[in-house]
């Protein structure tokens, strides 16, 4: 029978709330209950395999978090993938992302490490240099899509005898008392009583928790939004990059506009797939550790900030991906050639091309009528400036999906123990605005269950 009360309530159970539970497990014998509004992993998974769509709640929700079926990418720098150096200092983020690392191990992630020869990125940072192009070194170990939901199974075999996990139960509302946590209620209206809460609820709960946040006058502060498209190429024009780094990390500054434009998310050999956010269609990529396809795709995304009197950058990026939904009824992809030379792609014109489309679903169409000049303007430009590194890439046979978004969740005002303005209210992971990868995550969660194993010892 479920509890009515614990030392210690965790709300979502993603990277965050998975290594927050994990930790305290561990190294205590507080009562911890992990909860979260989708199903339990082999719930997940089953469903995954019917195959019934990539904008399923299954997929979405539940214990994995949306990274469950993610291609399980660790990157294992402090440069990228969130703001917990902002928050606990450089040297503590190091720290936590090591220890993180090493359970991953624990549980099955693959022991290769990809960007571990200094001389090889050195040289290729050079030469990005050359080409006005910032490259990341990031030490980044990759689990792949089909291994990732086994190595999560270990994680939740090993917390089962010591955390309830109550899925399929969304937490409604924190609690609290004259600036002090007290638990949370359900859905259904039942109370569950808590000393201490951990709110972790990823990128889909990110608006529950802003709403939380403004109800108990919680500070807030906006994340830029990330817009752009996916690049496909034949895998031997990026080969030398992702033999060396797999994931690597570029970024440019555009003439224009000088804004920022990144590479994320990297699938060597991989697929272009869809994925939603809401109602509205967008693009991702997977790559597997198994199998392997004749291209590699990657994101490359334009940072936008806004300033009064805007304030919800997500409405905006969510707006282009509509325009897209409404001309591509679904996503668009585009040659390359065809955007240069100011027409758009048609199926005949596809058939033609070296590299075939792995998103068999994309519609042939115009991007240029999609994103924003200021975007496409800065995404152009950083693809003929990676011709300089990646020779190939800025010929006509590249492929351009749109449209690729990535939301971030407004930011908590948190201390160094990732403690809100509620006392005992701690906040971690990608919906509190805090991280943006799964490594980074990770890392929160062992941080918030260190700051509570701290105040109980």
């Amino acid at each position: 029978m479920a509890r009515d009360s614990y030392d210690v309530v965790i709300v979502g159970a993603g990277p965050a709330g998975m290594f927050a539970a994990l930790e305290l497990a561990r190294r205590s014998t507080l009562s911890i209950a992990l909860l979260d509004q989708g199903m339990d992993l082999p719930h997940r998974v089953a469903e995954r395999q019917e195959q019934k769509g990539h904008g399923s709640a299954a997929l979405l929700h539940g214990f994995g978090g949306a990274g469950a079926f993610s291609d399980g990418k660790l990157g294992l720098s402090p440069e990228v993938g969130g703001r917990l150096p902002e928050i606990l200092g450089r040297g503590e983020t190091e720290r936590l992302l090591a220890e993180a690392d090493r359970i991953w191990l624990e549980f099955g992630a693959p022991e290769a490490l990809y960007g571990a020869d200094a001389e090889a990125v050195a040289r290729l940072q050079a030469r990005a240099v050359r080409c006005s192009l910032k490259l990341v070194e990031v030490p980044l170990r990759h689990v792949g899509t089909e291994l990732l939901p086994v190595v999560l199974g270990g994680i939740r075999e090993a917390l089962l005898p010591r955390v309830d996990l109550r899925m399929g139960e969304r937490a409604e509302e924190i609690l609290a008392q004259e600036g002090q946590v007290a638990g949370v209620r359900l859905a259904d209206g039942r109370e569950i009583a808590a000393r201490y809460v951990i709110v972790a609820p990823g990128r889909s709960g990110a608006a529950w928790l802003r709403d939380q946040a403004r109800k108990r006058g919680l500070s807030l502060a906006q994340n830029p939004v990330d817009l752009g498209v996916r690049v496909e190429v034949a895998a031997p024009i990026l080969e030398e990059l992702t033999s060396a780094l797999y994931e690597f990390k570029l970024v440019y500054w555009s003439r224009v506009f000088d804004n920022a434009v990144r590479t994320f998310c990297v699938c060597p050999y991989g697929e272009v797939v869809t994925e939603c956010v809401d109602d509205v269609v967008t693009v991702n990529g997977h790559s597997y550790a198994q199998r392997r396809t004749p291209n590699t795709n990657f994101a490359l995304l334009v940072s936008s900030s806004f300033t009064e009197p805007f304030d919800d950058p997500i409405a905006y990026g969510l707006y282009i991906a509509k325009l897209a939904n409404l001309l591509g009824d679904g996503v668009i992809v585009q040659r390359l050639t065809d955007l240069r030379q100011g027409r758009r792609s048609t199926a005949h014109r596809l058939a033609h091309s070296i590299v075939q489309p792995t998103l068999e679903t994309a519609t042939p169409g115009d991007l240029s009528y999609v994103l924003p000049y200021r975007h496409l303007a800065a995404l152009m430009e950083m693809l003929q400036a990676m011709e300089g590194l990646t020779p190939g890439i800025w010929e006509g046979h590249t492929l351009l999906y749109g449209v690729e978004l990535k939301l971030y969740s407004q930011r908590l005002k948190l201390t160094p123990e990732l403690e809100t303005e509620v006392r005992n209210l701690f906040a971690c992971g990608d919906g509190a605005g805090a991280t943006r990868s799964l490594a980074q995550a990770s890392a929160s969660g062992l941080a918030a269950a260190r700051a509570i194993l701290a105040r109980t010892t």
